[in-house]
């Protein structure tokens, strides 16, 4: 019994190395384009956690992206989870990862109560200023 328990753990144990090993975001490049894939994996983990503490979400360290470099623009493929940069750059990839984030950790009901309440404090402001006139 002890020995099956060992072996079970022993085998948690190395499964859960595998997985923290295995990095969130896949790297395409187009024209032979490289960067730093530590430096991609850190900066995606910590954008992303930053983000979560700002808006109080819950849920995993991130999900999985994947970032395009050598695109015609940067920019961000919500339903492919994708980040575009025209060439590495560690800002832009940060605030692209920030991005994907906060569609991730904000659900669309909650950003549509935002929108709302957006727009509702808009129609007082729009009457004061037609009335004054």
């Amino acid at each position: 019994m002890k020995s099956t328990f060992r072996v079970a753990i022993v085998a948690l144990t190395l499964t859960t190395a595998c997985l923290a090993q295995e990095s969130l975001v896949t790297i395409r490049s187009r024209g032979g384009q490289k960067c730093p894939p530590g430096e991609v994996d850190k900066i995606y983990l910590s954008a992303y956690s930053a983000v979560r503490e700002e808006f109080g979400g819950k849920g995993a360290a991130g999900t999985r992206a994947t970032l395009v470099l050598g695109a015609d623009k940067n920019g961000v493929d919500f339903e492919k989870r994708e980040i575009w940069l025209v060439r590495w750059d560690r800002d832009f990839f940060a605030q692209g990862v920030v991005v994907l984030a906060f569609s991730d950790l904000m659900p669309t009901e909650r950003r549509m109560a935002v929108a709302k309440r957006a727009l509702g404090w808009v129609e007082p402001t729009i009457d004061a200023v037609q009335g004054g006139k």
